[in-house]
């Protein structure tokens, strides 16, 4: 069904798909049907936009047929049981005539404000030029990232820190934008300092004359105006009232603000009295950009339904930074594990519910306790048809009971788990050969079953394709290859390597041929021996150093060798497990602290410290990296191995070497992040010595000097005498 209607210069076409038109003589009846998993019994009238998508086709069909009136109907079906329940209403044309003049009227001023912004927008970005002159390589990256953008296709870009990636992805991005090769430029970053470098570069077009609207979304979390989100009318004064207020909320703010950050929709959440996440989410349908964490595009349970519900396709340009984040965060998000003991603790907790859904809680127990009979420690399967089935039958049981029980015993741990259940059963229908089903214990000794996608590149290209274009950037996308394979299905992809715009003779880099972080050699003789290295580096210049260990243990256990070595000489600092935001912020201040001695800082390697930080100049001048940044053998890596090995690739780099020797670049890229910075690295592992792992290097690693304990020293003091 289609109509056009002009009003106030806009044609504005609505059209769909009416599920059903039943004609009994001249009586004819419009039928929307929804799909539902609660008890349709507990339904007491039909949901408002769904009768109001019924209004639509009935006023459309009824214009063309020439009806008096049409009886409009939603048809709600329970797709487990199949049971059915209807709601009706009767419209007279009149009626229907009226109430869709209201609704075309009021979509004209968004219509509006949509065509006269995109207008000006477009005018803007003609005009604007590079705010800098461009760096060695700058150039070619951005022309490398418009080709891309232009022609609809994926990018890959490997580009050292300095050469200024956000700026140069941004700006290109603006350009295809203002050519007409897209409409709205999603930024995705891993974490928060990445998104305000995104506004950042913003900030700087803006100031040349970019006219361009963002939005930054926040987690709902650090959103709420509660101790907790508790998306309830009742409990929440920004819940109730929301919708009435929230449509002129939006449109006031497009009209007064370009850069929606965290805190100008607090403040303006907080005047018009909406929720400040919802409000977000209903800004970003009317902006250009969307700065955002990786879960609103590619997170099944997250993702922004109103730009990637199935079947949706949108003139979006990705910007994807930090990549090499992405197939571990991807990981996560299309994998699920659950607990055989969190089904008896919960058969037990919601028996008082009825015998029915305490009756699938326990079929669920036992199906998994045939499968702990056979597993010792690891048991890998080929399918679990059986248990899905009894799986399938609690979530629906679960289903009615939260749409049937408003005040469920602790109604926050039963939701917990029917979330791990449903989503299990919503992974369930992609598993594939990129996936692999397997058993084991946790450290508890508790019995888990998971669903783990091992390689995320199928899930992953399923929202890319929603997509016009892509880019992935990250100053550690090594090696190509792998990320390639990883993050994306599409063979036909471009890959770049940007030039690195440091002058090398300005960093050492250093490698120790004597001490190695194998478990096999964790030892106090070797905590001293890095100690040693460690005393010899520092004690050459004052200055601020980071120390990256492969685990809090090793942290520990080096900084007490080192202390009780260096005897007060350095002030030391070290990082705990669970920091929270303020206490790393402090922590991060000490680095600009003016001391009398050498200050060094002892973190974990792939922590909080490791990457998206920015310690220029004085503030940082080493970075001594422990180890080969390895992960722990364990269950899951061992079947990641298998399953490369098995698909004809190396089963240990793809599972150990790559992901460990990233955090390893990353740690290293703390020293070195403007161009006047100065500094040493110390990559401290017989291992960094083979060619396998200096494979891994970037290319601009080709100076790497071997030591050890007795020459590092010499080697440190020749380079700070030559500066």
């Amino acid at each position: 069904l289609r109509h056009s209607v002009e009003e106030d210069g806009f044609q504005i076409v609505v059209e769909g798909r009416a599920d059903g038109i039943i004609r009994d003589g001249k009586d004819v009846t419009i039928d929307e049907i929804k799909c539902v998993y609660q008890d349709v019994n507990c339904l007491e009238e039909a949901v408002g936009v769904h009768m109001a998508q019924a209004r639509c086709y009935g006023y459309i069909y009824g214009l063309q047929e020439a009806l008096d009136e049409v009886t409009l109907q939603l048809t709600y079906c329970n797709l487990e049981t199949e049971e059915i329940r209807r709601f009706q209403e009767i419209q007279t044309m009149n009626e229907l005539s009226e109430w869709f003049a209201g609704l075309i009227h009021e979509y004209v001023k968004w219509a509006r404000y949509l065509y006269h912004n995109g207008l000006r927008r477009d005018e803007s970005i003609k005009a604007l030029e590079f705010p800098y002159p461009y760096r060695a390589g700058q150039r070619e990256l951005a022309v490398a990232v418009y080709r891309t953008l232009e022609r609809g296709r994926r990018l890959f870009v490997q580009a050292p820190a300095g050469i200024g990636k956000t700026l140069s992805t941004v700006f290109p991005a603006l350009k295809a934008i203002g050519e007409g090769h897209g409409q709205k430029l999603f930024y995705l970053t891993a974490k928060t300092i990445t998104r305000t470098v995104a506004e950042e570069a913003l900030a700087i077009l803006r100031e040349r004359g970019l006219y361009f609207r963002s939005v930054t979304i926040t987690a709902k979390e650090k959103l709420c105006i509660l101790e907790k989100p508790v998306c309830n009318p009742e409990m929440c004064p920004r819940a109730k009232g929301h919708f009435d207020r929230v449509n002129d909320a939006v449109y006031d703010i497009l009209q007064e603000e370009n850069m929606m950050d965290r805190d100008c929709i607090l403040r303006w959440a907080k005047d018009r009295r909406v929720c400040p996440f919802e409000y977000s989410l209903d800004i970003a349908s009317w902006v250009d950009h969307i700065i955002c964490d990786y879960n609103y595009v590619f997170d099944p349970n997250v993702c922004l339904k109103r730009f990637f519900a199935e079947g949706i396709r949108g003139d979006y340009l990705f910007l994807v930074d930090e990549a090499h984040n992405l197939v571990e965060r991807a990981r996560d998000m299309y994998s699920e594990t659950l607990v055989k003991e969190d089904f008896l603790a919960m058969k037990k907790k919601l028996k008082i519910y009825g015998k029915k859904l305490e009756n699938t809680l326990e079929r669920c127990n036992k199906e998994m306790l045939v499968l702990k009979r056979q597993c010792e420690k690891l048991l890998v399967l080929e399918e679990m048809d059986s248990f899905l089935f009894a799986l399938f039958r609690a979530a629906a049981a679960m289903d009615e009971l939260l749409q049937k029980e408003g005040n469920i015993i602790d109604r926050d741990e039963v939701l917990d788990f029917y979330f791990k259940v449903r989503n299990f059963v919503n992974l369930s229908d992609d598993f594939d050969e990129h996936y692999r089903i397997y058993c084991d214990y946790d450290e508890k000794g508790q019995f888990c079953l998971h669903l783990f996608c091992v390689d995320p590149s199928y899930m992953l290209q399923k929202r890319l394709d929603r997509s016009r274009a892509c880019v992935f950037f990250s100053a550690t996308l090594l090696p190509i290859r792998y990320y390639k394979e990883l993050l994306c299905c599409d063979d036909d992809v471009y890959a770049i390597y940007a030039d690195s715009v440091f002058e090398q003779e300005k960093r050492a880099l250093l490698i120790g041929r004597d001490v190695s972080s194998r478990y096999t050699r964790r030892t106090f003789a070797e905590y001293l021996a890095f100690a040693d290295y460690i005393e010899a580096i520092v004690e050459k210049k004052k200055g601020n150093y980071m120390v990256f260990c492969p685990s809090y243990k090793m942290l520990e256990e080096i900084s007490q060798k080192f202390m009780a070595k260096s005897l007060g000489s350095c002030d030391v600092i070290c990082q705990r497990s669970g920091m929270s935001e303020q206490e790393r912020e402090d922590f991060l201040k000490e680095f600009e602290e003016v001391r009398e001695r050498s200050f060094v800082a002892f973190c974990v390697m792939g922590g909080v410290f490791s990457e998206g930080i920015d310690l220029t100049e004085e503030k940082l001048i080493g970075a001594i990296i422990v180890g080969v940044g390895l992960p722990q053998i364990g269950n899951e890596r061992e079947v990641m191995k298998q399953y490369f090995e098995a698909t004809g690739r190396d089963g240990f780099s793809f599972a150990y070497l790559y992901p460990g020797m990233n955090k390893v670049i990353q740690a290293a890229g703390r020293v070195i992040r403007t161009k006047s910075d100065e500094g040493v690295i110390a990559l401290l592992d017989e291992r960094f010595t083979r060619s396998e792992y200096r494979q891994t290097f970037p290319r601009e690693w080709n100076d790497g000097k071997i030591c050890d304990r007795h020459t590092v020293g010499d080697l440190v003091d020749d380079f700070w005498q030559k500066r």
